[in-house]
């Protein structure tokens, strides 16, 4: 496994993946350089550490006898206070396990009691939910400060139950002042929600000392890709909502005329749970809790810069960002190439140098048609990141420019492919993979 930092620092964490070997169209293999971080993020090797340890225990859990189901649901039930003390949740914040960031607010959009404001920059996931309900749209400005502006009046002009907002932008990774957007809302009698997919994973977050009611986050972006995610918020509008899921494990007695639901957290985690999903979510709490972060800010922030400035020196490259005072971001950075399609770009990078970004909208379409793109490329860096990686995608793209591809691409069903492919997708064997050996 290769260290968190660069040969000069020391090691944090370890994922699994980080020694992947995958073919080129070209011919040979080469170690995968991932910076796709962003969509999905590798497993830390705690995560895959404790789902191992919990695989022989596994049993249904709340309700059993039997002593699996009884280490089960202890290892589901301390999840909560895991992920709560990630947060610094307060007393009176419970913790509801989803599927994911997007289940998370689809959840809350059904007990949220009146209108709801969001930027018309968001992901599709904290954007489409509140449809359902009263959604009044702030049309984003060019600066921090004069979106702002333009929030506080919309929850000025009329009453407004909550604000929603990204923690930082899955496309051009800019983050938001949280605690001041929060004391905004409070004043103007709103709550908050944060849609924290992208930021929970580089930032340590304080709900309480930023004032955040509510809290949304996926573990497959936070290295746990287990398919578990979580809502952290007041209970009071949790408790005053029907179920989002009806079934057996949210309600406390069933008649044939009526039922009576059990309280938040149970009363919206109907069926049976993602234990082993909730575990690795907990684990890697657990786990980036037990990091020093002003490390790994210093470092994803060094990335991020060396990334930028080794892209900015390639003809026809162009850095994406929302925000012309924007102060602060997260290690994701968003250009597109002159000349060349983003698919086509990614589909180079991956077949003839190994390296995997992420090129199309996002699940952000009005946010790329505000920057007149209807695609871009994404590179994200996460804690497997080194300089060297860094250095290798910049080497990359310049290639590219300078040079043009070793091989013609076209585009087959949406998506961009070498011609000929020599690579196979469906023989690599993962029959044999040992998620013990991992680490």
């Amino acid at each position: 496994m290769t260290a968190v930092f660069d040969q000069t620092c020391a090691a944090l964490a370890r994922v699994s993946g980080d020694d992947l070997q995958v073919p080129l169209v070209q011919g040979g293999t080469c170690t995968y350089t991932n910076f796709d971080y962003a969509a999905s993020a590798p497993a830390l090797a705690q995560v895959v550490d404790r789902v191992q340890r919990l695989l022989p225990f596994y049993a249904s859990v709340h309700r059993g006898a039997g002593y699996a189901s009884r280490i089960s649901t202890e290892c589901y039930e301390a999840a909560r206070g895991s992920v709560a003390r990630f947060l610094d949740a307060t007393d009176d914040q419970v913790v509801v396990f989803t599927r994911n960031t997007t289940d998370s607010l689809n959840l809350l959009a059904a007990c949220v009691p009146g209108d709801t404001v969001v930027l018309d920059v968001e992901h599709h996931a904290n954007f489409l939910p509140w449809q359902r309900r009263g959604r009044r749209v702030v049309t984003a400005a060019d600066t921090v400060e004069e979106t702002i502006r333009r929030i506080v009046a919309e929850l000025c002009a009329k009453p407004a139950a909550l604000l929603a907002v990204t923690g930082a932008s899955n496309v051009t990774g800019e983050v938001l002042p949280l605690a001041r957007l929060a004391e905004i809302a409070h004043q103007c009698g709103a709550r908050i929600l944060v849609d924290a997919a992208q930021l929970a994973p580089h930032r340590r977050i304080s709900l309480r000392e930023c004032g955040i009611d509510y809290l949304a986050f996926s573990g497959h972006k936070l290295y746990a890709p287990f398919g578990a995610g979580v809502l952290v918020g007041k209970r009071d509008w949790l408790d005053a909502a029907p179920p989002y899921l009806a079934g057996g494990g949210a309600v406390r007695e069933v008649r044939v005329d009526g039922a009576d639901w059990a309280p938040a957290p149970q009363r919206h985690e109907a069926g049976s749970p993602n234990v082993l999903g909730v575990a690795a979510l907990a684990a890697a709490c657990d786990a980036l809790s037990e990091i020093d972060a002003d490390r790994v800010i210093d470092h994803e922030r060094r990335l991020a810069e060396r990334l930028r400035e080794g892209l900015c020196a390639i003809p026809g490259v162009r850095l994406l960002r929302l925000w012309s005072d924007s102060p602060d971001t997260v290690g994701i950075v968003a250009f597109t190439l002159d000349g060349f399609a983003p698919g086509e770009v990614a589909a180079y990078l991956s077949a003839e140098h190994g390296i995997g970004v992420r090129d199309g909208r996002f699940c952000a379409h009005p946010l790329l048609a505000r920057l007149g793109l209807d695609g871009a490329l994404r590179a994200s860096i996460g804690l497997g990141t080194s300089s060297a990686d860094v250095d290798r995608l910049v080497s990359a793209v310049a290639t590219l420019v300078q040079d043009g591809p070793r091989w013609n691409y076209t585009r087959i069903d949406g998506l961009w492919n070498p011609t000929p492919e020599t690579r196979s997708f469906t023989g690599a064997d993962t029959s044999g993979a040992a998620p013990c050996e991992i680490g």
